[in-house]
């Protein structure tokens, strides 16, 4: 890049000393193409005299000012094939620096100063700011500015994505903020305000609109490829990137977010207005707030909202995450209204669930009631289950569990060992043994397990449930069981 100062001394020395080309690189210490290239700019001729050498695409030079007045934008190489096929012989890279030269230069456009009258205009754009690690997600950083054209005081808010709802949630954040509304809000022309465009026919997002017709402002698209008419907004990103974020250090979002707010009312706010050094935006601001329109009674809704499906398990999955739901709500669709902080989950207007909303990925969100009553369900269902099995293999064994309930002991205990005996033995041993134990007035477990041991014995079975030892040669040793009749005849001995 040469300098002002360089260019002038250029033309200079070539104008006013008669300097060539070559002695003006050499003594200037810059590339000879440079140099021809500030001459042609000036108007000046390539040599002293004014006479220029002869050029093989002389012959060539008014075809292709012809071609560049219809097209003045194509590629030199596109032009170069054109010309060698009409017979031009000379090298490309020469070509080039002609067709640099003779290409038709736009117009340098002259553009007024926006001005706006309080509370008019306010512009809103999104600004990314890298990338922030939660947990075992990576979320992109967006900023959310809203800056008012006439006072220049901004709304800054940062979140994890630039999805509808944040748009949304931004505008009614930023509306709060100003306890006001611009009567016309300008936006580039992002997916969240403006879905197609051909020409002046514009269709607007329709959430977009609904928020619009809530707070009574007028959504205004720049024009295509006019991002000086939203000057003011870009500026404050630059200004927030700047003297803002440079540097910054935060734990959370809503750590930043909290810096972002006291940054806006304070040196923000204190900073010199741009049209008007004798007072600060947060003087301007003062006088532009009365002349906002009136914020409705109630907000516009800012909360996402999604339908899910749960599944088999009583989750649904919402952002990336698994949020749990009653265990009776399973193979159903649900609605999750979730604001940055708070997922709900309802199931038509009843809210069956609330969680803290997390921003990770592949994260088990819960709430220990519901897996507690999920496992009081399966307990359940497992032990009548297995009460069912048992009535059916062992009618006598429904007695027997009325007589436990009766003494308060625990049936589910009573019937999981039950269903072991009635694994390891036929039911009509269990059967025979549960009735004897019932018939002699004893029914427990111990004389239900003694009993059906004896049978076995007797038919000379190993006992139906084995013991588990530590070494593995202990559990294979049968040891037949001593006959208990011998010690009823120690008991009436001694009784004699």
């Amino acid at each position: 890049m040469i300098s002002k100062e360089r260019e002038a001394e250029i033309l200079r020395l070539f104008a006013a000393e008669k300097w060539p080309v070559g002695t003006i690189a050499t003594q200037l210490g810059v590339h000879h193409s440079a140099v021809e290239r500030v001459l042609a700019q000036g108007g000046l001729a390539r040599s002293a005299s004014g006479a220029t050498r002869p050029s093989m695409v002389d012959p060539y030079i008014p075809f292709m000012r012809e071609v560049l007045e219809r097209y003045p934008s194509l590629r030199a190489s596109r032009l170069y094939q054109m010309v060698r096929e009409r017979g031009y012989a000379g090298r490309p890279d020469h070509f080039r620096h002609v067709v640099a030269r003779i290409r038709p230069r736009p117009k340098a456009e002259a553009y007024l100063r926006l001005r706006t009258l309080p509370g008019e205009q306010a512009q809103v754009d999104w600004a990314h700011f890298g990338s922030l690690t939660v947990g075992r997600a990576t979320r992109t950083l967006w900023a959310f500015v809203m800056v008012l054209s006439w006072s220049r005081a901004l709304f800054l808010r940062f979140y994890l994505n630039a999805a509808m709802p944040s748009f949304v949630r931004g505008h009614v954040e930023a509306f709060r903020y100003f306890d006001g509304v611009p009567r016309v809000l300008l936006y580039d022309n992002l997916k969240s305000a403006v879905l197609e465009r051909v020409g002046d026919a514009i269709r607007f997002h329709p959430t977009l609109l609904e928020l619009a017709a809530h707070y009574h402002f007028e959504p205004r698209p720049v024009a295509v490829a006019r991002g000086n008419e939203k000057g003011r907004v870009e500026r404050a990103i630059r200004y927030v990137r700047d003297n803002f974020f440079a540097a910054r250090t935060y734990v959370h979002v809503a750590d930043l977010n909290a810096q972002a707010h006291a940054w806006s009312l304070g040196p923000a706010r204190e900073r010199k207005h741009p049209d008007n050094d004798a007072r600060t935006v947060g003087e301007a601001f003062a006088e532009e707030q009365p002349r906002l329109l009136p914020r409705p009674d109630n907000d516009f809704p800012e909360e996402e909202r999604k339908e899910v499906e749960v599944g088999k398990t009583p989750y649904v999955r919402f952002d990336l995450n698994d949020y749990s739901v009653p265990h009776d709500h399973n193979r159903r669709t649900l609605v999750v209204h979730a604001s940055l902080d708070t997922v709900r989950i309802k199931d038509g207007i009843e809210v069956i669930a609330t969680h803290a909303r997390s921003w990770d990925r592949g994260a088990q969100v819960e709430e220990r009631e519901h897996i507690d009553a999920l496992a009081r369900e399966k307990r359940n269902a497992r032990r009548h289950h297995g009460m069912r099995r048992l009535y059916a293999a062992v009618p006598s064994a429904e007695a027997m569990l009325k007589h436990a309930a009766e003494r308060g002991m625990n049936l589910g205990s009573i019937t999981s060992r039950l269903l072991t005996m009635l694994d390891a033995a036929s039911a009509e041993e269990l059967e025979k043994a549960v009735s004897a134990a019932l018939a002699a007035g004893h029914p427990t477990l111990g004389a239900v397990r003694q009993l059906l041991d004896k049978q076995r014995a007797d038919a000379g079975k190993p006992p139906a449930v084995v013991p588990r030892f530590a070494t593995p040669k202990a559990s294979q040793v049968f040891v037949k069981p001593h006959p208990l009749d011998s010690y009823d005849r120690f008991r009436k001995d001694s009784e004699s």
